[in-house]
């Protein structure tokens, strides 16, 4: 059996110590404007802890950054990531793991990612930055995703666009469904 790596807390800390003194925030008003206790946030920026998707979607809003800055370490010129072995996020709502494949870089303001969800709850989501939009291609099983008032269910193969600066859902309706989740940034 594989072992499913951790968040990268470390990157995680330093990212966030790096945006939020970019932003000229302290860890106060930081930790007030993500909706997350101060403590919290002392912590990750340690480097302790083990964050959730929906702390780090909150603190990226927060800065106004995407997830990716926060999460992705530095890339080298060729990246390999093996089936299982990239570092997950996971929700505190759902069944459902967020993996960051690749971030755009200043060039390309697009972020990929795997995501795996498991019949049981919805995820719901925060709307990302104004001018978001997600791309999603279903690899195996069966998902309903897109705008929270009006999600669509797709099989393997099947793609989606929406929104995703409005509220929106993604929710495994087979056990093993997983999709390939691109963000493109304004």
């Amino acid at each position: 059996m594989k072992r499913t790596p951790e968040p990268p807390i470390a990157a995680i800390a330093a990212a966030l110590k790096q945006e939020r003194e970019r932003a000229g925030l302290s860890l106060a008003e930081l930790a007030r404007r993500a909706g997350v206790a101060k403590s919290t946030l002392s912590q990750l920026e340690a480097g302790s802890g083990n964050p959730s998707v929906e702390t780090l979607w909150s603190l990226g809003n927060a800065l106004d950054v995407p997830l990716s800055r926060l999460i992705e370490p530095p890339v080298p010129k060729v990246r390999v990531i093996r089936a299982g072995e990239n570092p997950r996020v996971t929700s505190e709502q759902a069944f459902y793991t967020g993996s960051l494949l690749t971030a755009g870089d200043g060039r390309a303001r697009r972020d990929v990612y795997i995501i795996e969800s498991d019949p049981g709850a919805v995820r719901r989501a925060e709307p990302h930055l104004p001018g978001t939009v997600e791309h999603a291609i279903v690899a195996a099983g069966r998902v309903r995703i897109g705008p929270a008032d009006d999600p669509v269910e797709l099989n393997p193969g099947d793609y989606v666009s929406y929104p995703g600066d409005a509220p929106h859902v993604y929710e495994g309706l087979e056990p093993g469904s997983w999709a390939v989740l691109i963000m493109e940034h304004p």
